[in-house]
């Protein structure tokens, strides 16, 4: 078996040269495919798990049974929060930061199972604790601990660690 570290970089969301404030739809996210969404409604999507973020094992492509995640995130992950720490610049600190994308999402099945882009994509409804249907932060929060997501306070910088220590890193917590 021929085992590729996957980028150490994060997987963004698409860069904009300028905000754009646009209305959220009502429930958009059983309404519209991914492609049919303004740039407001697919950065809602995004639940802030943080676990794209992190560096995985892939074997031979993008098969979501062939991926290994590791603890050790991109280097603009604030590790305590679980948050990009220059999300709005993040191209010009990590350049081939992956972007999602609609066109993209078929071809990284390796996001985690929880992924609203991931799972809209396979026809599936949001997970009952994403914020778009809680309207509540601090119980999507609450519910994302308490469904194992997340990568806030237990995952560390890929700053200082190096190729050989990855494989001492894999983690069971991120199912993709």
């Amino acid at each position: 078996m021929t085992i590729n570290l996957l980028s150490k970089n994060a997987v963004s969301l698409p860069a904009h040269s300028e905000p754009k404030t646009e209305i959220l739809r009502p429930q958009f996210w059983s309404t519209y495919t991914l492609d049919e969404l303004n740039h407001s409604e697919w950065e809602a999507l995004c639940d802030g798990c943080g676990s794209c973020c992190l560096i995985k094992f892939m074997d031979n492509g993008d098969d979501e049974e062939e991926v290994e995640y590791t603890d050790v995130a991109c280097k603009l992950m604030d590790c305590a929060t679980g948050y990009c720490q220059h999300y709005a610049t993040r191209q010009h600190y990590v350049p081939d930061c992956i972007q999602l994308t609609p066109d993209k999402v078929p071809t990284m099945m390796w996001l985690p199972e929880h992924c609203a882009y991931k799972r809209l994509y396979k026809g599936q409804a949001l997970p009952e604790w994403h914020l778009l249907l809680t309207r509540d932060a601090v119980a999507t929060q609450q519910q994302m601990r308490a469904a194992n997501v997340g990568i806030a306070g237990r995952c560390v910088s890929e700053t200082g660690i190096l190729d050989e220590e990855m494989e001492d890193r894999v983690v069971t917590w991120v199912t993709p």
